[in-house]
Order: C-alpha cells, then sequence, then structure tokens
C-alpha cells in the first residue's frame, strides 16, 4: 500500500513538473555518437561499454534504488536484460544520483539492493555525474538504447522504458521491446523518442546551494 501511495505521489509531482515544461535540451540526441565510460560495477570492477567485444548494442538505463517509478520498473529492467542480452543488447544499469542527497542511493545500497534482487546486469556508478549529463539523462529510469556501428555507439531510441508505469501487463507500446527488436531485424524503429517518466535527478548541490 505505501509503495502504491509513493507512486501515486511522485506521478503527482512528475506532471506538475511537465505542466511548466521542465526539461533539459543538453546530451545525447538520436543519431548522436554515445560517449563511452569507465564506472564501477556493484562488484568493484570498472565497467567500460569496450569491454562488450560481442555485444551488437546496449541498453544503457539511469536508474536507481529509491525512486518510485525504478522500483517499479525493477522487474521490467531484470527482464530486459534476461531477453536481450543473449542476443546482443544487454542492459547497462547507471544509478547517477548524489548519495548526499539521497543516501539510500548510495554504492554501498547499491550492492545490497543488486545482491538482494540478484540483478543479472550490471549495475554502475556515475559518481560524478559526468555520465548523465553527457547522455542528458534527467530522470530515473532513463534509457537510451545504442547500436554499435562502424561510427561507434550510436542513439538510437531516447526515452521511458513503456507507457504504463503501474501495470507492465496493461502496457499498449512496449517502447524498448520494439526498438530493440526493429534493429535486431534490420528496420528503422517506429518511435525513437518518447518522455521519460520518473523521478529528477538528484544532481549535485552546488557551492553556492
Amino acid at each position: 500500500m505505501m509503495r502504491k501511495i509513493h507512486l501515486i505521489l511522485a506521478a503527482s509531482i512528475f506532471m506538475l513538473a511537465a505542466a511548466f515544461n521542465i526539461n533539459h535540451t543538453s546530451g545525447s540526441k538520436i543519431g548522436d555518437k554515445a560517449s563511452d565510460f569507465s564506472l564501477k560495477n556493484v562488484d568493484g570492477n570498472m565497467v567500460s561499454l569496450a569491454d562488450y567485444k560481442n555485444a551488437k548494442g546496449f541498453i544503457v538505463i539511469f536508474t536507481c534504488n529509491h525512486c518510485p517509478f525504478s522500483q517499479a520498473y525493477e522487474q521490467r529492467i531484470i527482464e530486459l536484460h534476461q531477453k536481450y542480452e543473449s542476443k546482443g543488447y544487454p542492459v547497462i544499469a547507471i544509478n547517477p544520483n548524489d548519495k548526499d542527497r539521497e543516501p539510500e542511493d548510495s554504492y554501498e545500497n547499491m550492492q545490497k539492493l543488486a545482491k538482494e534482487k540478484s540483478y543479472p546486469f550490471v549495475y554502475l556508478y556515475d559518481e560524478t555525474q559526468e555520465i548523465a549529463k553527457a547522455y542528458g539523462a534527467t530522470r530515473t529510469p532513463h534509457v537510451f538504447i545504442l547500436q554499435k556501428s562502424k561510427k561507434g555507439n550510436l542513439v538510437k531510441y531516447i526515452g521511458a522504458i513503456d507507457d504504463n508505469y503501474e501495470d507492465a501487463t496493461a502496457a499498449q507500446q512496449k517502447y524498448v521491446e520494439q526498438a530493440v527488436d526493429a534493429l535486431l531485424a534490420g528496420k528503422s524503429i517506429s518511435i525513437n523518442q518518447t518522455k521519460a517518466i520518473g523521478c529528477g535527478i538528484k544532481w549535485k548541490k552546488k557551492p553556492t546551494e
């Protein structure tokens, strides 16, 4: 019950922000070459996209521990990795939140959650928040689907996982699945950009704040 109440409250806050047209225009656009990175995984190892020699692309998802939307999508993120990792599109989960603003999203708590939920994917900590800014992530969860090419990892989809955060079985548009299926079939993506639904990223406070 409390989790549902948190979701409702979070949704209300999101809709209020949307009403004031709060958005960011910086970061990756469709067709851009995505930045690679070297971020610490929950197992202590550093991970970069270049490590995945046999991957055809990536489902990069900025997510976190505390956000009700990330919690609502947690099982779906696990299932995306289970469905597409063997086909060449692994999930790369990245937590961009500042631990001082949201202690639940600390590296130690990331490790605990990943172990508790048996995450089958890497869960990386963007401690400096440079990668989230480079990609243009603003919410958790926020998805960027990348496709490997001779030019690098190109951004092919940006946005939400699907069109129903409350109930996976009621989703009419499974944006991420549709996009990856299209890429695997060598077809164009019919919907390559949607509005990410989730909690705002907890950016580090500026020295004057």
